[in-house]
């Protein structure tokens, strides 16, 4: 896909943007249990991005910051320029917010057809206010939490379940009216082997741990680009 020409976004109020019709399969990815239906992923997804660059890592998660406060205090998303090539691509994105290592808001799009900067700008909103595990983020309590992006790879069918290598892969099940999705670092953070991973992203879906195995289900794995802010 082409970059989009370089361009200004108005400031734009989160309940007139945040539609489900230009970004696709919102979810939690950190441990959570949820259901229902979401539309299929791309059938041919936009080709993976290169990895960014340590300042352009710095300028994303400071760019998701900037929003998560902006948001709270004035209930707008900020205006955002660019004419950067990686951050006008399309593509999944997820953010996480941690308090002292602890988990404190996670929420993503598996893929969106906006450049990605909307797509963390939108996530890092979401994951501040709408994650309902936790009460919304407040203003105050901002500054002590830290965050973290993860951006999403065009997902893959899995055919083995051998292939899939923890701490590398994020997966994601689908089955009728439920879905989970568990991002690549959660088995490294929970200390799960393959096994535990697939049990788990069951649970998260709300189906039995053993659903993988169900020739009905899809199971899909992807990668994810991963980088935060030092706690």
């Amino acid at each position: 896909m082409m970059p989009k020409p370089p361009h200004p976004r108005p400031a734009t109020l989160w309940w007139s943007t945040a539609t489900l019709t230009t970004l696709l399969v919102l979810l939690t990815g950190c441990r959570a249990s949820g259901g229902g239906a979401a539309p299929s992923p791309p059938a041919t997804p936009a080709p993976e991005n290169e990895g960014l660059s340590p300042t352009e890592q710095e300028e994303l998660l400071h760019l998701a910051r900037e929003t998560i406060q902006t948001y709270l205090q004035e209930r707008r998303i900020p205006p955002y320029q660019t004419d950067n090539p990686h951050f006008l691509q399309d593509g999944g994105a997820f953010v996480t917010l941690k308090k002292e290592g602890d988990l404190r808001g996670c929420i993503g799009y598996i893929w969106s057809e906006e450049p990605i900067y909307e797509t963390i700008q939108r996530a890092a909103v979401a994951a501040a206010v709408q994650d309902p595990r936790f009460p919304p983020v407040t203003l105050s309590e901002l500054p002590g939490l830290t965050v973290e992006i993860s951006l999403l790879s065009p997902l893959k069918r899995v055919e083995d379940p051998n292939d899939i290598v923890v701490g590398k892969h994020g997966l994601l099940i689908r089955r009728g009216y439920y879905q989970g999705l568990l991002l690549p670092q959660v088995a490294l953070e929970q200390g799960w082997d393959r096994e535990q991973f697939l049990r788990g992203v069951c649970r998260k879906a709300g189906l039995s741990p053993d659903a993988w195995k169900d020739p009905t289900g899809e199971l899909y794995f992807f990668t994810a680009e991963v980088f935060g802010e030092e706690e």
